[in-house]
């Protein structure tokens, strides 16, 4: 997998860089939280790290920056390798924060011993109040000029299990009247007792983000740490933690601005409510914006990496149009997916001069713009299903489908002839429709020249195979679901349709699970794995045109 080249001014910045010899090579790494699945917001930052790395003949390192024990999950972890290696990426090292535990203890006693760092007895809202506003000064802890040894002999009973969750923290010694929040002598070390996924119950105390971020980039050699804009207040952090340990490696954080995309929320935290509350079917619910619920939607790997390739890397924050997407995604299927045939409502029709036992099997091209795809064999027989909306008892001249007494031609077939209505005797509606075909006119027009205008799709109802097609639309109905007094307040109630009377060609008994088709003249429907009702089960990706 190859992607286009990268330019933006991350791009600029590292060819600089080597230019002037500051590196000799590339690491980058993409750093996810074990604590949810990866969203479409991730791919951007997937592709800008894999992509760059590949671009400059580098290297880079996927990191779970698993901290936080009470909130990640091994379950999360195999599913944030499963879609970066679906998204067509490899990392060259899979790194845990948690593999560096012991060492950054160490780096933390270090910055103790330089005077650098205390341990503070206040409690959690104390810290807080003491910390000051973006007007007034923070307030310095009565714990602050604790000596070195103090500092040593408290942080190792923190580490020993001496303190009870939230009775000690370790801050950094940095200026409590920075006008910098983030340096106002931040909390690099907290006691949790909580059982971690990977290192069981051997630690009590955890490194918090800032101060783990950093170091673990230069205890792996990256070069270019690469964030979205909500950490550009934190570099002056990160840049201190590096510089007052001179560590041999020097990286440096770049931000970039994160992805904002219509009628979705690309907060996990938002996420992880609207599958806890049920308003979704999953993590993987074709509606989420995450990978897997995208992947299950049938969204190909490659719109993804086009699309982030596409909408750019800069510093300023923009909200992308859904229908840039959805352009993206349409022009990918409607040259790679293949046709096949579904009834999503059907009709039957019976060919009253068609013989009773006669199949025959019709040639028809798998995709008519690319012959490299093939052909299929379709059944026809006297007994078929067409779309009930492709028929009207009555209709104008605008209508160039099915009506009483008139013609249209079956897709790759012949010409039909409407002669007869067939009525429910409770309900009243259309319940079978009696036709005429004509013979002599399978791949060609009527010999006497009449022109049929309509061209409708249909399955054989003897070779019919039973499906659910699931059609979405989005999840959210406001562009901006974050402008509401709640986003949940304006989910698309109309977002799932489940139709379970959907009937498909029998080619589509041997359909491969995650490939996209073309249902000829419906949109493009991807098969799943799981069955609902009992029966195969569609979901659709797309419809065929916007507003479909």
């Amino acid at each position: 997998m190859t992607d286009e080249t990268i330019h933006n001014f991350i791009q600029e910045i590292i060819d600089t860089d080597l230019a002037n010899g500051k590196h000799q090579a590339i690491q980058t790494r993409f750093p996810p939280e074990p604590n949810g699945y990866l969203h479409i917001g991730h791919a951007k930052s997937i592709c800008l790290n894999f992509g760059l790395a590949a671009q400059f003949g580098g290297k880079c390192n996927l990191r779970f920056d698993d901290t936080n024990p009470e909130k990640e999950e091994e379950t999360y972890m195999h599913a944030i390798k499963e879609d970066i290696s679906w998204l067509g990426y490899q990392w060259d090292a899979l790194c845990f924060a948690s593999d560096y535990f012991e060492t950054l203890y160490q780096l933390a006693v270090q910055l103790i011993e330089a005077g650098l760092a205390y341990v503070d007895n206040q409690t959690t809202e104390a810290i807080r109040l003491g910390r000051g506003s973006l007007t007034e000064p923070g307030a310095e802890s009565p714990y602050r000029e604790r000596s070195v040894d103090e500092n040593l002999a408290h942080f190792k009973k923190m580490r020993d299990g001496e303190y009870a969750d939230g009775d000690a923290v370790l801050r950094a010694k940095i200026d409590m009247q920075s006008p910098n929040m983030n340096m106002r002598d931040p909390v690099i070390y907290r006691v949790r007792r909580a059982h971690h996924f990977r290192t069981g119950n051997h630690w009590c105390i955890y490194p918090l983000y800032d101060f783990t971020h950093g170091l673990s980039d230069m205890i792996e050699g990256v070069t270019h740490s690469l964030c979205t804009l909500e950490f550009e207040d934190h570099r002056p952090l990160y840049d201190w933690f590096i510089r007052v340990l001179n560590t041999p490696c020097q990286p440096r954080q770049i931000e970039f601005a994160r992805l904002q995309l219509e009628y979705t929320v690309l907060s996990k935290r938002r996420l992880i409510q609207l599958v806890e509350k049920g308003h979704v079917d999953g993590w993987d619910d074709p509606r989420m914006p995450t990978i897997a619920g995208m992947r299950r939607r049938g969204v190909p790997p490659q719109v993804i990496r086009d699309f982030c390739h596409k909408i750019g890397i800069t510093k300023k924050d923009a909200t992308i149009e859904m229908e840039f997407f959805d352009g993206l995604l349409r022009d990918t299927l409607n040259s790679h997916a293949p046709r096949r045939m579904a009834v999503i409502n059907p009709i039957t029709v019976t060919l009253i001069n068609y013989p009773e036992e006669t199949v025959e099997n019709l040639t028809i091209a798998n995709h008519p713009q690319n012959a490299e795809m093939g052909t299929r064999q379709i059944p026809f027989s006297k007994h078929l299903y067409i779309e009930r909306e492709d028929f009207k008892e009555t209709a104008n001249n605008k209508f160039k489908r099915l009506v009483l007494g008139g013609e249209v031609r079956l897709r790759g077939a012949y010409v039909i002839r409407c002669e007869q209505i067939i009525f429910d005797e409770k309900t009243g509606e259309p319940i079978e429709l009696l036709c005429h075909y004509d013979s002599d006119t399978l791949g060609k027009n009527p010999a006497d020249g009449r022109k049929v205008k309509g061209v409708i799709h249909w399955v054989s109802k003897p070779h019919a195979i039973d499906a659910c097609v699931i059609e979405y639309d989005r999840l959210f109905t406001e562009p901006n679901p974050m402008k509401s007094e709640h986003f949940t307040d304006v989910i698309n109630a109309n977002s799932k349709r489940i139709i379970d009377t959907a009937k498909l060609e029998p080619a589509l008994a041997d359909a491969p699970i995650g490939l996209t088709y073309q249902f000829e003249r419906i949109g493009y429907f991807t098969y799943d794995a799981e069955k609902l009702n009992g029966q195969r089960r569609f979901n659709q990706t797309i419809s065929l045109r916007e507003g479909g």
